[in-house]
């Protein structure tokens, strides 16, 4: 039961962002900001962590699940180093993640000889 509720909070949030995309003059790169925004408000307010549990890997793999991390890492590292934790929390914690994307995407384009279009 926990796939399929994962796999229908995910559609969900999938086939929402969709509508945006089609329906509103927000450009790709708007809407992912706006999802990672949404994120860290959730968090921010406490409603993230009931959603995550509820949803499992459906909450936690899309953007809405990144902006969370950033939270947790803000909220963190708030509490160790006080305001300066502002600005160096959110790295920290997502610094594994935009790491692997950044390697994996390079890998990606060295085995699969990317190109620009003409």
């Amino acid at each position: 039961m926990d796939y399929v509720r994962a796999f229908l909070v995910g559609g969900l949030i999938c086939a929402l962002v969709q509508l945006l995309m089609e329906k509103t003059k927000l450009m790709p790169g708007r809407i992912m900001v706006l999802l990672v925004v949404t994120g860290v408000v959730l968090s921010g307010i406490g409603l993230y962590e009931p959603f995550l549990e509820f949803a499992g890997a459906g909450a936690s793999v899309p953007l809405l699940g990144f902006g969370n991390v950033l939270m947790k890492g803000v909220r963190e590292a708030v509490s160790e180093q006080g305001i300066l934790g502002l600005f160096a929390g959110g790295f920290k914690a997502g610094a594994v993640g935009c790491s692997a994307a950044l390697i994996f995407g390079y890998l990606g384009s060295l085995i699969f000889r990317s190109q620009m279009k003409k």
